[in-house]
């Protein structure tokens, strides 16, 4: 499993669509062990193109802290899985730890289109 996180100063940024750069970090699923972040500048920012780019880096899960629904739509289309209203302030590392571990703060959907 390769969990995608949007980043912006190495913190999450709350839309995938405004972030610097994309932590990837790899889980074994069986071990739930974490592998180090690979940090991924993406390509401009177009409707449809960060889904397919993720997709073709392996990603498998998303977390954002806000995505429209269309870019959800474009995601699952890729077979990515979307988990939004992620609202912690922990380094990517710790956010996907919080998921393995079932412990991940969701909230509501911060993007509002």
């Amino acid at each position: 499993m390769k969990i995608a996180i949007p980043v912006a100063d190495g913190r999450l940024c709350a839309h995938f669509g405004h972030c610097q750069q994309f932590a990837l970090i790899e889980v074994n699923p069986e071990t739930k062990e974490v592998a180090p972040a690979e940090y991924l500048t993406p390509p401009p920012h177009e409707p449809g193109v960060l889904p397919a780019w993720l997709a073709q880096q392996g990603a498998t899960i998303i977390l954002a802290g806000g995505m429209g629904m269309r870019a959800q739509q474009m995601f699952v289309q890729n077979g990515i899985r979307v988990i939004v209203g992620v609202q912690n302030d922990d380094p990517p590392e710790k956010l996907v730890e919080h998921l393995v571990a079932e412990s991940l703060q969701i909230g509501d959907n911060l993007c509002d289109h």
